[in-house]
C-alpha cells in the first residue's frame, strides 16, 4: 500500500503540470485546437462526399495535422498517394485472389510486408505505409461484387481526401493567424536509409501476422479484420535503431500503450454513448473533446504519449457514426474488436520469431566456441 501511495505522489506533479498545460495558451494548445476543427470539418466533408466510413475521414483529419501548413500538406499528399496506390493494387489483385484464401494470404504478406519495410526505411515512409494499410482494409472487407470492390476503394480515397482537405484548410487558417504568435517547432525531415536486414526481418514478422487474417476469416468470419490489419501495421512502426535482433520488446511496449489508450478511449466513449442516447450534438461534442484530450496526451513528454493517438482513435471510431440520423454503435464496437484481434494475433508471431532468433544466436555462439 505504501508503494502505491508513493507511486501516486510521484505522478501527481506531472498530472498537475499536464492539467495546467491543457488550459494554457501556447503552441501546444493551438495544435489541439487545430485538430478539433480539422476533425469537425473532416466529418462534414466526409458526409458531403458520400464516404462510408466517416470515422476514418475524421481520423485522417487528426493524423495529417502538423504545426505548419507546408508540413500538413506534405503529409496529406503522402497519405493520399499511398491510399490511391493501395486502392489501385487492391482493385487489380483482389478478383484474382479472392476465391483462394492462401493466395489472399500471400498477397497480404507480400504487399503488407513490403509496405512495412518501406515504412521503416524510406524517406516517404508515410505514403508506403498507406499502400499496405489501404490494400488490407479493402481486401479484408471482402467485397462480393466488382461494384462493391470499386465502392470500397473509392470510399477509402474519399475519406482520406476529406480528412486531408479539412486539415489543410484549417492548417492554412491557423498558419496565417494563431501560428504567427505561437509557432510550432520544426520537425526534422525523415532521412532515407539503405538496405536494413533488421528492418526486413521485422517486416517479415508483420507480413506473417497479416497472412493469418484471411485464414482466420475462413474459420470464424470475424468482423472488421481490416481494422486488425491496421493495428498490426501501426504497432510495427518502430525506429529501426531500436530493433536489434528482435522487435518483440519495442513492439510489445507499443501494443501495451495501444491497449491502454484504446481502453481509456473506449471507456470514455462508452460513457458518452450512454449519455447521448443517439443525440448527434452530444456525440459530436464528446468526440471533439476526445480529440483535444488525446492530442494533449500525444503532445506530452511522458512515456505514455503514444497512447494519446490510440485514445483518439477509440473515441472517433466509437463516437463518429457513419450516419448521425441512425447511429449504429455496434459498428464502432466491431472496429475496436478488430484492433484487439490484430494485436492478439501479432504478439504470438513476434514471440515465435524472438525464440527462433534467440536459438539461432545461441547456436552460432556454440559453433564459434
Amino acid at each position: 500500500m505504501q508503494r502505491c501511495y508513493k507511486a501516486i505522489a510521484s505522478v501527481r506533479p506531472q498530472l498537475a503540470a499536464e492539467a495546467k498545460a491543457f488550459v494554457t495558451p501556447g503552441p501546444r494548445m493551438v495544435d489541439e485546437i487545430e485538430c478539433v476543427f480539422s476533425v469537425l470539418l473532416a466529418i462534414v466533408l466526409g458526409h458531403l462526399v458520400g464516404a462510408s466510413n466517416i470515422s476514418w475521414a475524421a481520423f485522417s483529419g487528426f493524423m495529417v495535422m502538423r504545426g505548419h501548413v507546408s508540413e500538413s500538406l506534405r503529409r496529406g499528399v503522402l497519405r493520399i498517394a499511398g491510399t490511391v496506390g493501395g486502392a489501385a493494387i487492391a482493385v487489380v489483385i483482389f478478383p484474382a485472389v479472392a476465391p483462394y484464401p492462401l493466395a489472399l494470404s500471400a498477397a497480404l504478406a507480400l504487399i503488407g510486408g513490403g509496405s512495412l519495410y518501406a515504412s521503416l526505411t524510406h524517406r516517404h515512409a508515410y505514403a508506403f505505409l498507406f499502400i499496405g494499410l489501404t490494400f488490407a482494409m479493402i481486401v479484408l472487407g471482402y467485397p462480393l461484387t466488382q461494384s462493391d470492390l470499386w465502392a470500397f476503394a473509392s470510399s477509402r480515397i474519399l475519406e482520406v481526401l476529406a480528412g486531408t482537405i479539412a486539415c489543410v484548410l484549417v492548417s492554412t487558417a491557423s498558419t496565417l493567424t494563431l501560428r504567427q504568435r505561437w509557432p510550432d517547432q520544426a520537425r526534422p525531415s525523415p532521412a532515407a536509409g539503405g538496405w536494413h536486414p533488421e528492418a526486413a526481418l521485422h517486416a517479415a514478422q508483420g507480413a506473417a501476422a497479416l497472412a493469418l487474417l484471411p485464414l482466420l476469416h475462413e474459420m470464424w468470419r470475424l468482423p472488421e479484420l481490416g481494422q486488425a490489419a491496421v493495428a498490426i501495421m501501426a504497432v510495427m512502426i518502430v525506429p529501426v535503431n531500436r530493433l536489434g535482433s528482435s522487435g518483440l520488446l519495442p513492439v510489445s511496449r507499443r501494443i501495451a500503450l495501444r491497449i491502454l489508450g484504446c481502453a481509456c478511449g473506449a471507456a470514455l466513449a462508452g460513457l458518452i454513448l450512454l449519455l447521448a442516447r443517439g443525440s448527434a450534438t452530444i456525440l459530436i461534442a464528446g468526440s471533439l473533446f476526445g480529440v483535444m484530450l488525446g492530442r494533449h496526451i500525444e503532445n506530452g513528454a511522458s512515456s505514455v504519449a503514444y497512447s494519446g493517438t490510440q485514445f483518439t482513435l477509440a473515441m472517433l471510431v466509437t463516437l463518429v457514426p457513419d450516419s448521425y440520423v441512425a447511429p449504429d454503435p455496434d459498428a464502432g464496437l466491431a472496429r475496436l474488436a478488430g484492433t484487439v484481434i490484430g494485436i492478439a494475433l501479432l504478439e504470438p508471431v513476434l514471440a515465435a520469431f524472438h525464440v527462433l532468433t534467440w536459438r539461432r544466436e545461441v547456436g552460432a555462439k556454440d559453433d564459434a566456441s
